[in-house]
């Protein structure tokens, strides 16, 4: 039925127990320089939900969701049933397993889905290394070869994702209370990272500067259908999140508590918290929204919600169902569907796009692999 026989969701992990919280944190800073009490800091927040990081349940669900979507009426025991394996950058299970598993099962073509949805290195570069590294350390043991993988394109961009943020937006504007006023300020978030590897984010061509105009797209696509929906253009602004880095290097800014304390300078009573760079409700949306920058609203003053992530919704699997189907159909380029001005991006990431600031390394599914 297809050239794939296989899809491999790929995300980034996290502790599901008190006693993996410290490796799994050792294992994800490796390299950075990263000082104990901070990494003993991190660890804190961990523990405040039990050691658990809820990432690894989300994904599980996501896995099971996009696995149903793209077998409707398709027999598990059918030749033409796609299974949809897991493996993760930073714990179990690790990408390398999953890749064993799937070379163990007979997979010979599989599509890639990255659960980070926006170009930068961390979020897309990096994995497409993971895959290079995986894929050369299970071969190392000369059993035989692992799938040929291809990379879907970013997902940020697809109406689904927009619709569904939409809803959750409106829901969390309700959820204000009577006493709102009629029009909250909206506070989009997402991961920080440091200002070079924004500027070298994306595709060289389109000018960098890919991972906040991409954000701010997708702010501004919400922002709209909001104002559509309930009649009412609500002003709004892109901030961070969970800067981990040290002070003296530069990173996006505003945070969203400094955010927080401008808006009531500013005399706003209310405010929708947005998450927009994270896929699902887990340790980064928990803690650094929920805990921190929730009560810190409440601290100051003002009224606050956070919208929901887009989660599992039917119909943002649907849209990740749709974009392995339109890879492995060849969907032309110009068919394809991208709300963005910059069109689809391309199958293969192009040379040069979200670079390691570290220095070159190999990655599968580019222009340079």
């Amino acid at each position: 039925m297809s050239s794939f026989d296989a899809v491999l969701l790929l995300s980034f992990g996290g502790p599901e127990a008190p006693e993996e919280v410290m490796p799994f944190l050792q294992r994800v800073t490796a390299g950075r320089g990263i000082p104990a009490e901070r990494l003993a800091a991190v660890a804190e927040q961990y523990q405040a939900f039990g050691g658990v990081s809820p990432i690894n349940a989300q994904t599980r669900a996501l896995r099971e969701a996009l696995e149903a979507d793209l077998n409707v009426g398709v027999a598990r025991d059918s030749a033409d049933f796609l299974p949809v394996y897991w493996g993760n950058r930073n714990w179990d299970p690790f990408l390398s397993d999953a890749l064993t598993q799937m070379r163990s099962d007979g997979v010979l073509n599989a599509a890639v889905v990255v659960t980070s949805g926006y170009s930068s290195y961390s979020g897309c570069r990096q994995y497409r290394e993971n895959l290079y590294d995986s894929v050369t350390q299970v071969q190392a043991d000369e059993v035989g070869p692992v799938p040929t993988l291809s990379k879907i394109r970013r997902w940020f961009d697809q109406p689904a994702f927009i619709e569904a943020m939409t809803d959750n937006v409106v829901a969390a504007i309700e959820a204000l209370g009577p006493a709102a006023g009629p029009a909250p300020e909206l506070a989009f978030t997402t991961h920080s990272i440091p200002i070079a590897q924004a500027q070298n984010s994306g595709d060289p061509a389109l000018g960098g500067q890919m991972y906040v105009k991409q954000h701010e797209f997708v702010a501004g696509a919400i922002a709209n259908a909001v104002a559509a929906r309930i009649g009412t253009e609500l002003p709004w602004k892109l901030v961070f999140q969970s800067r981990s880095g040290p002070p003296t290097m530069p990173w996006l800014e505003p945070d969203i508590s400094d955010h927080l304390d401008s808006l009531k300078a500013a005399d706003v009573s209310d405010v929708v918290i947005v998450p927009i760079g994270f896929i699902s409700d887990h340790m980064e949306v928990m803690w650094d929204l929920d805990t921190v920058a929730m009560q810190h609203a409440r601290d100051i003053g003002l009224n606050a919600s956070r919208a929901s992530t887009v989660g599992c919704d039917p119909r943002f699997v649907a849209a990740l169902a749709g974009l392995v189907r339109e890879r492995q159909e060849s969907v032309p380029q110009a068919e394809q569907v991208a709300l963005g001005p910059w069109g689809p991006a391309p199958d293969a990431c192009p040379v040069g796009c979200c670079p390691n600031p570290r220095g070159d390394r190999p990655a599968l599914c580019g222009a340079d692999s």
